[in-house]
């Protein structure tokens, strides 16, 4: 060094220090550049999969389990939150049965249902939804003559969201009544079979043509109110005259009318409780519901009262002229000791119904009362399995029942 000049040195110097910030600044610069590279990549990503959903309606329309629309399950009320014009969901339910009765023993497999669900979104305010319902693993071929289950469309309609006070609803669709009728998805209750109140007195899966107003009162109550095809009133039997008297979905010739009408009141945490009737020229249904939820507990049922005034009129000597019945559910969730997120609840069930409460003559036939209780395991919260045990009596034929079942929504 000391044969250089003073400047050589200090150019020497300089040259060094402008080579170990240019080195400096490259190497934080290609840091950066790596964190915007990679930051760019996800939000390519991002961007990709949002085309495409907007493209399938695919993923942007997973279940949310909490949610319920106008009272509607969750799976029904895919559409209603769904960013993309069209939801696909649906439940399905298949069970084993074997029973131990007064008249012998008998066991059944079936594919009870599978349901699909199709929703569209013509915009944010006219929206259409259907259900679609296979029984029974469908109708089979038995040379040319069909037999066996069913296909039918369990509701059609188009919504017209007006506000939260007042919105339209026009085609078929399901009667606002009791707990199980709107929400009869498999994983909202918790026995293998639907109580026999919901299936004799409001005759789930019940659904008829018109038009409803629905919406809040206030925050803490909401309110239904529709005009509908009424219920056919010639039907004498036992225990299915309200049941066999729908209308559905299928040609309704001349059919008359009749008016649906529902109140809730949802101000507390965890509770639903409420009333509804439905009322036509000969037949009149009331009931009253609840359904109250607090951590691991849950308790809900429904009571109903259904007389018809032209029973007198129809041809059988004993026709039917009033009905009650209800049933009261408790269950308890175990797991709710250890960390996890399945659920694993018990529970007891009591119910008591009678179709045929009143006979025209004044008599009355026996009452079916039934204690049922069980398990459920839910591996994911859109997934049941379920195990019960019932015990049944009519008059002096008692009946044991033991079920399994697997249901599923999505």
């Amino acid at each position: 060094m000391r044969f250089l000049t003073k400047k050589t040195q200090l150019s020497l110097a300089t040259a060094l220090i402008l080579a170990s910030t240019l080195s400096a600044d490259t190497a934080s610069d290609i840091l950066e550049l790596k964190k915007e590279i990679a930051e760019l990549r996800e939000q390519t990503k991002i961007l990709t999969n949002e085309t495409s959903n907007l493209q399938t309606g695919f993923n942007y329309t997973t279940v949310d389990t909490e949610a319920s629309y106008s009272g509607l399950g969750a799976a029904a009320s895919k559409v209603y939150y769904s960013k993309s014009p069209l939801s696909i969901g649906g439940y399905g339910e298949m069970y084993y049965s074997h029973t131990n009765s007064d008249k012998g023993n008998s066991s059944k497999v079936d594919v009870s249902r599978f349901v699909p669900y199709i929703g569209y979104k013509f915009s944010d305010n006219i929206i259409l939804n259907a259900e679609i319902e296979f029984e029974h693993g469908g109708v089979k071929n038995n040379n040319g003559t069909s037999e066996g289950g069913e296909v039918i469309v369990e509701f059609l309609y188009l919504d017209f969201l007006l506000n939260k006070n007042a919105n339209i609803r026009v085609g078929n669709m399901l009667m606002p009544m009791g707990l199980i009728n709107e929400r009869h998805e498999p994983t909202l209750f918790t026995t293998v079979q639907r109580p026999l109140t919901e299936k004799y007195l409001i005759p789930s899966t019940w659904h008829e043509g018109g038009v409803m107003l629905y919406g809040e009162i206030t925050e803490d109550f909401k309110y239904k109110v529709a005009g509908v095809t009424s219920l056919d009133s010639s039907i004498d039997d036992d225990k299915n005259w309200l049941r066999d008297a729908r209308g559905s979905s299928f040609t309704n010739n001349n059919p008359g009318l009749g008016v649906v009408a529902r109140i809730d009141y949802v101000g507390m945490t965890g509770l639903l409780v409420g009333a509804s009737a439905y009322v036509d020229s000969d037949i009149n249904i009331f009931d009253v519901h609840a359904d109250y939820s607090v951590g691991a507990f849950r308790g809900y049922g429904t009571y109903v009262l259904a007389n018809r005034s032209d029973a007198l009129d129809l041809a059988g000597p004993l026709s039917q002229k009033k009905a009650n019945g209800g049933y009261l559910n408790l269950s308890y969730d175990l797991f709710s000791f250890i960390s996890t997120e399945d659920k694993l609840p018990i529970f007891l069930q009591y119910e008591s119904v009678n179709p045929a409460d009143e006979l025209t003559d004044g008599s009355s036939l026996n009452a079916i009362e039934t204690t049922t209780f069980g398990i459920n395991y839910f591996p994911h919260p859109q997934v049941v399995l379920k195990a019960d045990y019932a015990m049944q009596s009519q008059g002096s034929v008692d009946s044991d029942i033991f079920s399994l079942s697997m249901g599923f929504i999505f």
